[in-house]
């Protein structure tokens, strides 16, 4: 349908430029990075729900912002018919062509309406829609900043407790540090800083919502990354993490290079490296341990300090018989059993821990059942034997031998 434009002879105003508007927006666009046109387009229909409300009016209007002048005004449209029904919205095909003898029936005939102090309700509106955007664009450049940068570390600002949460400041945005995401028997005072591992980030209504964490496997692997260059230049790789955070954990790590202990770079001089991410984690235990390509050798390894004597894997089920010496065997499970539990989550393997005299016994148990089943065996095989043969049994039995002439 075409769109005509009519007199502007029902405007109340005439519309008047407005270079301030102009000026501001291209300021924005400028230091913000937020378009012009963009601005503009979210004015206009804003003021177009604007003139509603104020001037409780139901015709269907169109609110025109120029781009050049800033001047804002107003039209009513109505579409052309032969006979109107409602003179808000429609208007007769004579009426239009006496302002246009080009008007049909189907098109929209426009018409200013622009209220005598409308300018005043443009201003506040505009300045409405204006900061909006400017929060909502930050919003948006704060969730792409923390979006990138989910699975690493950051460092926050202890704020304020909300019952059992804590709210850290990360600088430009705040984030909820929950009781799940925080280590057992750890204290946060207000103005501390500490480091959090970013979980996850989420766009909401009201900004970005960052997941953040002090318990994640994750934690330890940045914290490691920052203190040992090995990890960082790509040279010692960690292969996997098993953690009971507060407490102790597991690390498993394997080197490209075969001239690079993976063990005693992660661990320093001293083991001064290691000891920084266990200061930072405020005395919880790491153990740094070699992976191996082979489950036997990496599962024995898993288990240290405890010294493994022998493995052996049932593939079907995933579960590792490990042997260790009798006064190794309360090291090996640790307390509460926690040395196994994390050599566990570490391998992926189900680990049943044996001392040697409890093998031994087992062996032993074994070989007396295996020796009961071949007598039952053998016994068994006679039985079928006389049952397979029984005239031949009984001839045998009831032979007489006589003397010889």
């Amino acid at each position: 349908m075409k769109k005509k434009r009519g007199s502007s002879a029902e405007g109340k105003e005439k519309a008047r430029p407005n270079p301030e508007l102009i000026y501001a927006l291209e300021q924005i666009e400028g230091e913000r990075g937020i378009s012009k046109d963009v601005l503009l387009e979210a004015i206009q229909a804003a003021l177009i729900s604007a003139y509603r409300r104020n001037f409780g009016s139901a015709q269907s209007v169109d609110v025109v912002v120029d781009r050049e002048t800033g001047a804002i005004r107003v039209l009513a449209k109505r579409l052309v018919v032969e006979q109107p029904e409602d003179p808000r919205f429609e208007v007769s095909l004579t009426e239009a062509r006496s302002l246009d003898p080009r008007f049909e029936v189907g098109d929209f005939l426009e018409t200013e309406v622009t209220p005598a102090d409308f300018g005043r309700i443009a201003a506040q509106t505009a300045k409405q829609v204006v900061v909006q955007r400017i929060r909502e664009a930050e919003r948006g450049i704060i969730f792409e900043e923390f979006a990138s940068r989910e699975g690493d570390i950051v460092t926050a600002v202890v704020q304020r407790h909300e019952q059992k949460a804590v709210v850290v400041d990360l600088g430009r945005v705040e984030a909820v540090l929950t009781q799940a995401e925080q280590m057992p028997n750890e204290r946060y005072r207000h103005g501390e800083r500490i480091k959090l591992y970013i979980v996850e980030v989420n766009r909401t209504p009201k900004g970005p919502e960052i997941k953040v964490s002090r318990t994640h496997p994750g934690l330890i692997k940045r914290l490691l990354e920052f203190e040992v260059p090995e990890i960082h230049d790509g040279i010692v790789e960690i292969r996997s993490i098993a953690r009971e955070a507060g407490s102790r954990a597991k690390v498993a790590v394997w080197s490209r290079d075969p001239n690079v202990d993976p063990v005693g770079a992660c661990v320093g001089t001293k083991g001064s490296r290691v000891q920084a991410v266990v200061s930072e984690l405020r005395g919880e235990k790491i153990d740094i341990v070699r992976w191996d390509p082979s489950p036997e050798t990496f599962v024995a390894n898993a288990l240290s300090p405890a010294r493994v004597v022998a493995v052996t894997l049932e593939a079907d089920h995933k579960v590792a018989r490990v042997v260790v010496p009798d006064h190794q065997l309360s090291l090996a499970i640790g307390k509460e059993g926690q040395n196994a539990r994390l050599a566990a989550k570490l391998t992926g393997w189900k680990i049943d821990i044996k001392s040697e005299s409890q093998a031994a016994m087992e062996r032993q148990a074994l070989k007396a059942a295996m020796a009961a089943i071949e007598d039952q065996e053998f016994e068994l095989e006679l039985r079928e034997e006389e049952l397979a043969e029984p005239e031949r049994v009984e001839e045998d039995k009831g032979e007489v031998f006589e003397p010889t002439s």
